[in-house]
Parts: C-alpha cells; sequence; structure tokens
C-alpha cells in the first residue's frame, strides 16, 4: 500500500537533489541518506503490500500502520522539495543568487524557507530511520518463493468452476482447432481480463471426451506458480512421471536447463501432447517452453490462458496458432447465467428490475455473476434485501465470495509495476460507467510526474506506451479507436472501478467528494475528485498537499472554491474544470506556482488573468469550446508549455466552414514558446506577418492550427512551416473563400501524417503527393478545376480523405484502378457541381465508410459501389431525392442491389431549422434486415 507512494519519491524527487545540488548543498547528505533508507526499505515493500492484499481486512493492523507512516513521509518528501522548488529556487532564479544576497530584504525570506527546507529535512530523516527500524518486527521477504494454494483460493475456484453459459461458440471453436486441421504443432492462447472465464472455457474443453480421446497425454499447468524456466521445466517433469505412474528422478534441482529441457523433450517426443498453461503472467514465458515442447507433426496442441495481450503475441513468434480474445457475455446469456445461480430458474417478477440492474453492473464478466448471483440465492426473495446489494457494491465488500472476486480481478493490478498502479489508480479518480479521453488522462499522468523520460521519443509517446500496456493485460478496455486504429477513449470496468476506489482509499490517492459527505473529514489525500460540491469539506480542508483537483459537478460553483484555490492549495499541479459550470478565473490564479495541467475545455470561461504569465510550469492549457478569443501577452512568458488548443467550434444552422471553427489572437512574443508541441488555433491576422514569422523559432511543434491566413502572409507561412521538422499535423485555414493563397513549400514538413487546407489555391501543391506518412488529407475551398484523384491516388498511407465545400469544381471524380490502397474513410461534401463518381474494379478495395453530403448535382448512385466488399457503412445527408429513393426499397429502389451488400446504411433527413435537428433513417439490406 506504500510501495507506489515510495517508488514514485525515488523516481521523481530525489533527482532534483543532483539538479539543484549547488542550491542544496547544507541538504544533500540528509537528502542522501533519506534515499538510501528508503531503498533498503522499498525490497521489503512488495512483500508488505503483497500481504496486504491478500489477507485484506484481516491484515495484521500493525503492519498497515507501518506502511501508513512510510507513506506519509513520502508526501512529505515530495512536499519539502516542492516548497523548496516554489519558495527558494524560483527566487533564486529570477534574481540570480548574487542579486538576492546583496538585497537583504529579499534574502530574508529565503533565508526562513531554507531554515524550514533543513528542519523538515532533518525531522524526516529521523522519521525513516525509525520506521526502518521497525520493518525488523514484521516477517518481511524481499523475494517470496512459491507457496501452496490458500484455503479459498480463488485460481483453484476457477478451474473447477462448471459454470459455461455463453461460451458455447467458442467452445466448438477451440475444440475444432484441437481435433482438426494440420499435424504441425499449434497454440492458441485465450486472453482476456480477471473473472471473464479463461480458466473455466479451457477446462471444459481440456476435459471433453472427444478432446481427451485425440491426444496421447494431456497436461495441466498453473503457470503463475513457476517463477523461473527452470521451475516450469521440473514441473512439467514432475506431472509427466506422476501421469506414468513412474518415480520421479532424483536431483531435478540440481539439473542445469539443457538437462530439464532435454528430459521433456525426450518424453514428448513420439507422443500427441496437449499442454495448457494456465494464468500466464510473462511475455517471457514463452521462450522457457519453447525448445521443450517438441514440434513432432504428431497433431500436438498447446493452450495458453492468459490476461496479457503481449504474452500471447509473443507466443506468436515461436508458436503457429491463434489468438482468441474472449469477450463478456451478451446481455441475453448474462441474464441466463444469473436467474441459473441466484433463482435456478425464472426471476420472481417484483425483482426482475433490481435483478437486471445487477447483471448490468457485472458487465457481461462470468465470474462476478456467478459470485453475485449464488450470494444473492442465499438471501430472502424481498425487495428490501436486493436493494441493499443493487444499489451500492460496498454492501459486499465483507462477503467472502465477493472477496474471491476482487482478488480475481486484483492480481492484475498487483503485478504491473509501480508506475503503471500510478496510472491506473487515475482511473478511479473518473465517475464510475465514465468513458475517459485518451489524451486528457495521458496528459494528466505527464503533469503528475508519473511517465518516465525515454531517449527518443516524447512524453506524450511514452504516456501513451503506457496506456496500450494497461489495455494488453487487460485493465483497461478500450471505448472507440479512430480510423488510424489509435485509441481514442476508453474506461474501466465497473467492478474493477470498485476495487481501484478502495485502492486509492488506502494509498491516500484521492478523495472522491459527494454531497452527502458534509460531515466527513478528510484525513490525508494527495487529490480530491469532486463529485459533488460539499461546501464544509472544502472550507474545513486544510491539506495543503492536494497535488490535482478534478471538477466532476455539472451545477454553479462554490466562489469561495474558486477564489481559495491558490490559497490552500498551493502544491496543486492539476486542475481540471472541464465540461464544468465554471465561468471566471481567479486573479491570483499565478500563485499556483506548480500548476503544470489546466483545463478549461467547456466551461463559460472568457477571459485569462494576466498572472496566468506566472505559472514557470505550466505545460497544458486547454482552452477549447470556450469563450476566450484574446490571450494576455504574459502567456508568452510559459516557457515550458507544450499544448496550447483554444478554440470554438460554432454549431449553426448557417455557418460556414471558414468561421465553423474560430481561434485565439495572441501577441508578439510567441517565438519564446519553445517547448511548444501543440498550438491550435491561431487566428493569424491580429498579428499578421510578423507574428507567423516567429512561429519558425517553435522547432519542437508538432501540431500547428492557423485561421484568417491572408494572401500576403504566403510566404511567412511556407517558411516558417518549412522550419517545422517535427509536425505531425497542419491545418491552414484563409480569411475568406475568395482570398488565395500561394503554399508553395520548397520541402513539406518530412513526417506529416494530418494536413486540413481550407483556401483557395493558385495550384495543386505538387508537396502533397510526396507526404509518405500523410493518413489524412481534408481540403476545402480549393476549387481544382481537375481531378485531383490522379494526383493522390499512390499515397501509401492515407486511411481518411475529405472533400468539402468545392475543394473540387469539375463535374466528375474518377478513383483508378490501383488507387489508395489504405484509404478507410472517404467523404464527399458540398462539392456543388459534381455530377458523377466513378469507380474502377481493383480501386479503394479497403474502403469502409463512405458518405456524401450536400451534393445537388449527384442523382445517381455509382454502381461501382458493389465492387467494394469491405464497405461497412455508406451515409448520405441532404442528397438529391433521385438518388435517396433509387436505393430505397418503399420508393424507386432500382439501385438497390448496388448497395444490398452494406452492413449500415442511413440516410440523415432534417426535422427542425437548427444544427443538431435531424434523424437518421436506416435502409434495409440483406445484412441488416
Amino acid at each position: 500500500m506504500a510501495e507506489t507512494a515510495v517508488s514514485f519519491v525515488l523516481q521523481q524527487s530525489f533527482p532534483f537533489v543532483v539538479e539543484e545540488g549547488r542550491l542544496l548543498t547544507g541538504f544533500r547528505r540528509d537528502l542522501k541518506e533519506i534515499k538510501n533508507e528508503l531503498e533498503s526499505i522499498q525490497t521489503l515493500l512488495k512483500d508488505a503490500d503483497k500481504k496486504a492484499a491478500e489477507e485484506g481486512e484481516r491484515a495484521n493492523k500493525e503492519v498497515k500502520a507501518w506502511t501508513k507512516q512510510l507513506r506519509e513521509e513520502s508526501f512529505r518528501i515530495e512536499d519539502v522539495i516542492d516548497y523548496y522548488n516554489m519558495n527558494v529556487a524560483q527566487r533564486v532564479n529570477h534574481s540570480g543568487l548574487i542579486a538576492l544576497l546583496q538585497n537583504i530584504f529579499h534574502m530574508i525570506p529565503t533565508l526562513k524557507s531554507l531554515y524550514h527546507v533543513g528542519s523538515e529535512i532533518r525531522d524526516i530523516k529521523l522519521s525513516v530511520a525509525g520506521i526502518k527500524r521497525r520493518s525488523t518486527d514484521f516477517d518481511f521477504q524481499s523475494e517470496r518463493g512459491t507457496k501452496a494454494a490458500r484455503f479459498g483460493d480463488p485460481e483453484i475456484a476457477s478451474y473447477f468452476n462448471e459454470d459455461v453459459v455463453g461460451f458455447e461458440s467458442p467452445r466448438d471453436e477451440l475444440v475444432r482447432f484441437l481435433v482438426e486441421g494440420t499435424s504441425e504443432r499449434m497454440l492458441v492462447s485465450v486472453v482476456g481480463m480477471g473473472g471473464l472465464g479463461k480458466t473455466t472455457l479451457a477446462k471444459y474443453v481440456f476435459d471433453k471426451h472427444e478432446v481427451k480421446n485425440h491426444f496421447d497425454c494431456r497436461f495441466y499447468i498453473l503457470a503463475s506458480q513457476s517463477n523461473t524456466t527452470k521451475e516450469l521445466l521440473i514441473d512439467m517433469i514432475t506431472k509427466f512421471y506422476e501421469h506414468s505412474n513412474e518415480p520421479i528422478p532424483k536431483g531435478l534441482k540440481e539439473m542445469h536447463d539443457i538437462t530439464l529441457t532435454t528430459h521433456v523433450r525426450a518424453y514428448l517426443e513420439s507422443k500427441r501432447y496437449l499442454m495448457w498453461f494456465d494464468d500466464v503472467r510473462k511475455e517471457e514465458f514463452a521462450e522457457g517452453i519453447e525448445y521443450a515442447l517438441v514440434s513432432n507433426n504428431n497433431g500436438s496442441r498447446i493452450i495458453v490462458t492468459t490476461r496479457m495481450m503481449h504474452a500471447a503475441e509473443y507466443f506468436r513468434e515461436s508458436f503457429p496458432g491463434h489468438v482468441y480474445k474472449l469477450q463478456p457475455l451478451t446481455p441475453n446469456k448474462a441474464w441466463e447465467l444469473f436467474c441459473n445461480k441466484a433463482f435456478r430458474g425464472e426471476c420472481p417478477e417484483h425483482l426482475e428490475k433490481m435483478s437486471k440492474d445487477m447483471v448490468q453492473k457485472c458487465g457481461g464478466l462470468p465470474l462476478a455473476i456467478v459470485i453475485i448471483g449464488r450470494l444473492l440465492s442465499t438471501k430472502a426473495k424481498l425487495k428490501s434485501e436486493w436493494k441493499k446489494v443493487s444499489q451500492n457494491l460496498k454492501e459486499l465488500d465483507g462477503n467472502v465470495h465477493f472477496t474471491r472476486l476482487t482478488m480475481i480481478l486484483s492480481r492484475s493490478y498487483e503485478d504491473l509495476p509501480c508506475h503503471l498502479k500510478l496510472c491506473m489508480l487515475y482511473f478511479g479518480i473518473y465517475p464510475e460507467n465514465h468513458t475517459i479521453n485518451c489524451k486528457r488522462l495521458t496528459r494528466q499522468w505527464i503533469a503528475e510526474g508519473f511517465v518516465m523520460c525515454v531517449e527518443g521519443k516524447t512524453l506524450e509517446e511514452v504516456a501513451e506506451e503506457y496506456l496500450k500496456e494497461l489495455i494488453y493485460t487487460s485493465l483497461v478496455q478500450v471505448s472507440s479507436v479512430g480510423f488510424d486504429g489509435k485509441v481514442k477513449s476508453c474506461r474501466v470496468h465497473d467492478l474493477l472501478h470498485h476495487i481501484i476506489l478502495r485502492k486509492m482509499k488506502d494509498e491516500s490517492f484521492c478523495h472522491i467528494m459527494y454531497e452527502d459527505q458534509e460531515q466527513v473529514t478528510v484525513g490525508i489525500t494527495r487529490r480530491f475528485s469532486i463529485a459533488t460540491f460539499s461546501n464544509n469539506v472544502l472550507r474545513n480542508n486544510s491539506n495543503s498537499g492536494i497535488r490535482a483537483i478534478f471538477v466532476f459537478d455539472s451545477r454553479e460553483m462554490s466562489k469561495y472554491f474558486i477564489d481559495s484555490l491558490s490559497v490552500k492549495f498551493k502544491f496543486v499541479k492539476v486542475l481540471d474544470f472541464g465540461h464544468s459550470l465554471l465561468n471566471y478565473v481567479p486573479e491570483n490564479l499565478g500563485n499556483l506556482l506548480n500548476l503544470k495541467y489546466l483545463n478549461l475545455s467547456h466551461t463559460k470561461v472568457m477571459v485569462l488573468p494576466r498572472s496566468i504569465g506566472n505559472l514557470p510550469n505550466l505545460e497544458t492549457l486547454d482552452l477549447r469550446q470556450t469563450q476566450v478569443v484574446e490571450l494576455p501577452m504574459e502567456i508568452n512568458k510559459l516557457t515550458k508549455l507544450r499544448l496550447l488548443s483554444v478554440y470554438n467550434k460554432k454549431y449553426e444552422e448557417h455557418c460556414s466552414m471558414l468561421n465553423f471553427t474560430t481561434g485565439a489572437q495572441m501577441q508578439k512574443g510567441i517565438g519564446c514558446l519553445k517547448s511548444l508541441q501543440n498550438l491550435y488555433f491561431l487566428e493569424a491576422g491580429c498579428g499578421g506577418v510578423d507574428l507567423i514569422q516567429e512561429l519558425k523559432k517553435l522547432s519542437k511543434l508538432r501540431k500547428l492550427g492557423i485561421r484568417g491566413v491572408r494572401r500576403t502572409y504566403g510566404n511567412a507561412v511556407c517558411t516558417a512551416v518549412q522550419e517545422m521538422i517535427n509536425l505531425e499535423s497542419l491545418n491552414i485555414t484563409a480569411i475568406t473563400e475568395e482570398e488565395i493563397l500561394d503554399l508553395d513549400f520548397v520541402s513539406a514538413p518530412p513526417y506529416l501524417k494530418v494536413l486540413n487546407l481550407k483556401a483557395r489555391l493558385t495550384k495543386f501543391p505538387d508537396w502533397i503527393p510526396k507526404l509518405e506518412y500523410i493518413v489524412k488529407l481534408v481540403l476545402g475551398f480549393c476549387k481544382f478545376d481537375h481531378d485531383p484523384l490522379d494526383s493522390l491516388k499512390n499515397l501509401p498511407n492515407l486511411m481518411r480523405l475529405i472533400l468539402w465545400d468545392d475543394a473540387f469544381a469539375g463535374e466528375s471524380l474518377h478513383f483508378q484502378e490501383g488507387g489508395f490502397p489504405m484509404l478507410k474513410e472517404l467523404d464527399l461534401t458540398r462539392l456543388n457541381r459534381l455530377s458523377s463518381v466513378s469507380i474502377d474494379r481493383d480501386a479503394l478495395l479497403g474502403l469502409e465508410h463512405f458518405r456524401c453530403i450536400n451534393i445537388p448535382e449527384l442523382k445517381v448512385l455509382p454502381q461501382e459501389l458493389q465492387n467494394l466488399k469491405n464497405l461497412q457503412f455508406l451515409g448520405f445527408a441532404d442528397m438529391p431525392v433521385e438518388l435517396v429513393d433509387s436505393i430505397d426499397r418503399e420508393k424507386d429502389g432500382a439501385c438497390h442491389w448496388i448497395i444490398n451488400h452494406i452492413p449500415l446504411v442511413l440516410i440523415r433527413e432534417k426535422v427542425g431549422s437548427s444544427f443538431h435537428e435531424y434523424e437518421w433513417r436506416h435502409i434495409p439490406t440483406q445484412l441488416n434486415v
């Protein structure tokens, strides 16, 4: 319970001692001694935390108190170093050490701060030494060996669970894989989160009569019980000899791995064997068995069950076969399983609604359904009894069956390294059932210091890898994916969210604030997640160690809370007001010297205070969908700012695409923001050419959006963009439809992935067809006379193409044979003269989504759509009635045969005058009747 806190301090705070050694000369010895003590204690913490996790509420109270003290001392170390950074280092950095010493007036507060830092460090040193001495009172081990299974071990219970409702399809598929097909040795990995039924499914298949009869021998190995390859091989050999009723060879533990591998190969050489490795937790596990499991062309098979997609993929490098990702139960199957366990039949009518609510909370997780179903089967069939369980999972915390479930779901978390545990705890900050934007989440991780620097990669790239790791371990679920395959949003299972909330409390990681907690006393915590404002808690809380505050309350905010932020929470790093009713930013915001992340998106904020320039550590400033139209000049002081997104999209009926989005005006001096990676949207009209010329100083930019560009800015834009060798996304919008731009780059940014040009151009840019990394291309208002598709057809990675607002002013578009090999999405919008679209047989072979919007002359559906076998969605909006009727069987229907193979065909029809007032009409096809 303290491991994450200690690890974080060792990784993030103590490097500061080296960086600031010149100023901490008097304290460095003490800090290094503290560091050494913590490192020696850290080897014991994993065992202490593991014991606490295994024993739950029964865990030794003295051990809990010991870890709590250690965690709080870790917090104190972080606090004292942040205090030093804010009260000493900032003054010295601004004034210079010599100037500070020459000025007695300024030196006095600095000396007071130094005295406070020194006093705290000495006190921490004594406390940590005492904590280390007390560790000898406990039976901690730095390495824990394999233990015998405990009473009620969840892995054993899973092995003997025979509930296979909902597994009919994967069961039959796995059986066919095992007994049919090639004689080559093959492997199947069954992957999924804990409790999804991987072991239950594999056991059922493993024991099926036809599978038993097909193989000469079958062996089950609980992989998580073996810490090394040697232990694994010994376990296998032991099982072999027990199966054959032969004496186990002596001296196995003294044998070399090669000798043990030879034993395994010799036993399996002539047999058609089936090996099942259950609960594989390490990627490198495949290396331990690759040479032992001989490939004898006898039709041998291997089953691997794991929560880790990485492990499954690792196996594919050594063994031919398949990865089967087990899915949650469908609602119907989940309900069937629940009724079997809770009622052994039909659900009583008066309990049906509450029962379905419980099944929904289980999220299709079979183990959860079985355990909660069995638990409820013991209760009286009264609404009052079931309501307790239905409304609040906390009612189950003391139940032995539910404890078994939480232990299984917790296993993957406990196996994570400390930095990923911290990232995982962050999901508890968000409300239950909340879908989380991945970029928002990873930027918060970065601001907190959870993301470690890796040479050659940005922090954002490393954070994305962290998230992928959590997805691959089946802890995090993907909610939505972009056209390019990148995860856009994610969530955690509701039951896992419940477990994370408990761990957050144990770790003093975050306090969730609800309205009914007016009398609750908040102890030490590092974060506030405000579900609903509790004014008493906010007024009475004096916890200055708060590092992050999140607001999810959709009601008006307390003025006291907003105005007191800079006084009560001076160490805060993360402030997230996104989608709240915040309507102003306090003038004293600049006092939050530690602030790194400020999210004001989708709020009513109109103005930023000038004091924002006093935030030396600010890295992320999110102003999307606010009323901010001008940024104060002081923003140019934020030399660590990495992301500045400021725009407002206007969803109005008659809004032109040129003014659909508005950005912000910035003052001269923008070139000082040398750390900036994302800047969108900048209104160019305010600073003109001079402002644009400064952009070339921002060589680290990866995403740039410029609006209101005039013809006279063309050369400056080209010169600036050519300096941005790291640029991945570029968005340029002209000031009016008539403004003609000359964007003749000598050389475009080499790694450009997204290009959005909304401007009339003098000619088709010859540098666009050379963008080999481009994945998304948007062209609008260009008014090209000739078909641009011929120039674009060979772009090797283009996945999304959007032509709108007379990007093409001709009458016919032709997708040529072999063109657009990677294109998945195609949007044609408001091309006023376009009357025909032709598609060669071998063009657009990978197209999945095709949309046509408001093309008045396109009255005939392209017949070649019938050849696009991968097309999953076809959508029309504001199209000529002739085209729409031709695909609707209830009307003309003459061209319905062209779209009959497409799973989803929709017609958008307006039902009102506003932008959002429309409805979708579904066109039935053979795949969706």
